[in-house]
């Protein structure tokens, strides 16, 4: 897929996968709309974006998680005279521990980023890409997706629907221009884990940069699937989970991610 020239909104760029992209889809030609929380991080990988690659690099710092997020990040880009032809949304959150235990704001908030401003984002870019016949979207789901995983309950079921709403959406637009795309990745090092515990890593640990191979690679193919896992292991997981009876799946995984929940 040929980026040169088109611009990238992505969602928790200041690290992890996000800078990964961000690096990737520039190196590839693109303009990049860089959004999150930290300014200052934001400030600072678009300096050394635009001074590794030459190309603009806009910073948007904004609460994903606060209601009406996707909203104003859609009106600020249309202040700013900005069109999106690719949007990755990779911002998200976990938390770790029974849901009896867990602050009801942050399980809301959790909710928020990553469902309803996906969701949001995704809504606002997609006719404009449609219109101009050109564009792609990418959703960060999880190797949490494919199966219920107990101590990080909500967090597993925001992935589904990632999964699920990106699957849907691209047999909507397959026969468009616009290439649609769920990238599954597993435990990947990352500052996710700073926040939901050590005890939600589960397999062996990537790097952002190989997940954004794996999502670049499906996008590139000409006949893109709908969605990919990133990682061997987590590829033949995500198939083995689906042949064992449910209940069987559901609490092998809950053993694995207990941790102290």
């Amino acid at each position: 897929m040929d980026f040169t020239g088109r611009t990238a909104l992505i969602t928790g760029a200041s690290s992890g996968i996000g800078s990964a992209f961000a690096d990737a889809l520039a190196a590839r030609g693109a303009h990049l709309v860089l959004v999150a929380r930290r300014e200052d991080r934001l400030n600072a990988l678009a300096d050394e974006l635009r001074a590794r690659h030459g190309h603009d690099a806009h910073v948007v710092a904004a609460d994903l998680a606060a209601p009406g997020a996707g909203a104003r990040l859609a009106a600020e880009l249309q202040r700013r005279g900005l069109s999106v032809d690719v949007l990755v949304n990779n911002a998200g959150v976990a938390s770790h521990g029974d849901l009896a235990d867990t602050d009801p704001d942050r399980l809301t908030g959790q909710i928020q980023l990553n469902v309803t401003t996906l969701t949001d984002l995704t809504r606002a870019c997609l006719p404009g890409m449609l219109r101009r016949g050109y564009g792609a979207v990418v959703n960060v789901a999880s190797s949490a997706a494919y199966q219920p995983v107990p101590h990080m309950a909500v967090y597993a079921a925001t992935k589904a629907y990632v999964l699920s709403f990106t699957e849907a959406l691209w047999a909507e637009t397959r026969r468009t221009p616009v290439r649609v795309l769920a990238i599954s990745p597993g435990a990947t090092e990352t500052e996710f884990f700073d926040i939901a515990g050590e005890a939600a890593r589960v397999g062996r640990t990537q790097t952002p940069a190989a997940v954004v191979a794996t999502a670049l690679r499906a996008l590139d193919r000409r006949s893109g699937p709908a969605s990919v896992v990133s990682g061997l292991g987590n590829a033949v997981n995500a198939v083995a989970v689906r042949l064992v009876p449910r209940r069987t799946a559901v609490l092998v995984t809950g053993r694995l991610t207990r941790g102290n929940a």
